[in-house]
């Protein structure tokens, strides 16, 4: 009887491969005021528009709402009235499809103060 002999296994040999030049970034943005966060998010938009970038989005992420209750009296005598306070955090996602030198000069745009921007770079 003939062994069966085991042959080792082929293993796929990388060529070159071409680094892929335009990385997925994604903008994002985080304010209590509307106003504020919509023009940043329109004038990056315009930005990479003029730059003839691939951009999806403005993503309108749901709002946030905090809420605390408390009470007007600080002693706990008196009628029971309650203050209710609430803070609205909005939130919007732009994603680009751009050489990461080109989001420098796209972010180097005026943001309004009270407007958050977190940017991600994903290849």
């Amino acid at each position: 009887m003939a062994a069966a002999v085991a042959q080792p296994a082929k293993i796929p040999q990388k060529g070159l491969e071409t680094e892929s030049k335009t990385h997925r970034i994604r903008i994002t943005l985080t304010s209590t005021n509307v106003k504020s966060i919509e023009k940043v998010c329109a004038d990056l938009i315009r930005g990479a528009r003029e730059k003839k970038l691939s951009v999806k989005g403005p993503v309108r992420l749901p709002t946030r709402i905090l809420k605390i209750t408390t009470r007007k009296t600080p002693c706990g005598e008196g009628s029971k009235t309650w203050d209710r306070y609430q803070m609205r955090i909005h939130k919007r996602v732009v994603d680009l499809m751009s050489p990461p030198e080109e989001v420098k000069q796209i972010t180097s745009i005026s943001i309004d103060p009270g407007v958050e921007v977190e940017v991600t770079i994903a290849s």
